[in-house]
């Protein structure tokens, strides 16, 4: 048996008649880009995140980069991260000429603990990651800025849908940022990224920055870039959307099935899920001293398991001279932790027989 982490053919196959129609429907238009596509997707998914602005922008790299310098940071100012994340999150920060601060990890969750954060007179954001789709403890992260006035951008790169004490993530900080890369739980058939916010003058800033800080055809009120969710793949999410809230509900019942049996092996740990939250499970990652040989056993069998992410950021070699302190629970955890495969089309077979190799090899 072949199973693959995500498997892109079996979400697209019930629906690939209904996304050919819209991608032929905007190619026959001739309008490709900052179309009547886009607008009808960033109004769909604000509403969906129950925020008054959604900005399509081009990845989600670019979302955290735009909204970053839409909310006024720059060189001099710092933004704490975590260091278990995806190494755009520090560039963003990076790309905006402030500079990264990381930060340890809640053991259990893979989130940020902002207890571990070394605060200075130059900090002025914090990024809270919504890692692996969980929801990262946003009252504790909102009471932390709220002490020091710092501005929150949330990272909900991997949590398109999940909620924090019935909010949808996105909806919390000053600004959330979403990618659409195609695996995501909202994928596109290329790059993509949104922002969503309810303040006003972050969503005029996003809009003019990504698109050369253009208000006129030849008006130009700030230096800009070029950043635009194209018009193709506006009407692929637009479809795709509509599926999310049903996909989401099955990756919750896998990660239910996938806990049950595992949860009785003494060699793996489980993900931990904080009661106010719900999970949307991007990824199942279970955590084991034996990582290394259960990844090659699994693959052996024909079950593609992966490393999400085996190198903090801080260590990576992009930071590692600029940072020189240890972070031992997000360290430790880079040891052990695998995802295992995850998808909503994933069948309760499959994971019968995933779990039924775990225990073999373990």
């Amino acid at each position: 048996m072949k199973i693959h982490l995500i498997d892109l053919k079996r979400q697209i196959k019930p629906i690939r008649a209904e996304l050919k129609r819209e991608v032929k429907r905007v190619i026959e238009d001739g309008w490709f880009i900052l179309g009547e596509n886009l607008k009808k997707f960033e109004k769909e998914f604000a509403e969906y995140c129950e925020t008054r602005f959604a900005i399509g922008v081009g990845s989600g790299t670019d979302a955290l980069f735009l909204s970053l310098k839409a909310l006024g940071v720059g060189p001099g100012d710092e933004v704490l991260v975590p260091c278990n994340t995806f190494i755009a999150t520090a560039e963003a920060v990076s790309h905006a000429g402030a500079t990264p601060v990381f930060l340890d990890i809640d053991p259990r969750t893979y989130n940020l603990d902002v207890m571990s954060a070394d605060v200075t007179a130059k900090t002025k954001a914090i990024i809270p990651v919504h890692l692996y789709g969980q929801p990262a403890d946003m009252d504790t992260v909102r009471e932390f800025a709220e002490k020091h006035d710092f501005i929150i951008v949330e990272d909900a790169c991997t949590a398109h849908g999940a909620t924090y004490k019935g909010k949808k993530v996105g909806s919390i900080g000053d600004a959330g940022c979403f990618s659409f890369y195609p695996t995501k739980p909202l994928g596109a058939i290329g790059d993509g990224g949104m922002v969503t916010t309810d303040d006003d003058e972050i969503a005029i800033k996003v809009r003019q920055l990504r698109n050369h800080g253009r208000i006129g055809q030849n008006v130009h009120v700030r230096v800009g870039y070029t950043s635009r969710l194209d018009e193709i793949q506006a009407a692929v999410l637009s479809v795709k959307l509509k599926h999310l809230d049903e996909w989401n509900s099955r990756r919750r019942m896998i990660g239910k099935k996938y806990d049950q049996l595992l949860g009785e092996i003494s060699y793996v740990q489980t993900p931990y899920c904080i009661p106010s939250a719900v999970h949307v499970y991007y990824l199942y990652v279970i955590r084991t001293l034996k990582r290394d040989l259960l990844k090659a056993k699994l693959n052996k069998l024909g079950i593609e398991a992966a490393i999400h992410y085996p190198t903090p950021i801080h260590m990576q070699p992009a930071y590692k001279e600029s940072y020189s302190g240890e972070l031992r629970h997000g360290e430790r955890a880079a040891k052990e932790i695998l995802a295992l495969p995850m998808f909503a089309e994933l069948t309760d077979e499959e994971v019968d027989y995933i779990c039924g190799a775990v225990r073999s090899c373990l």
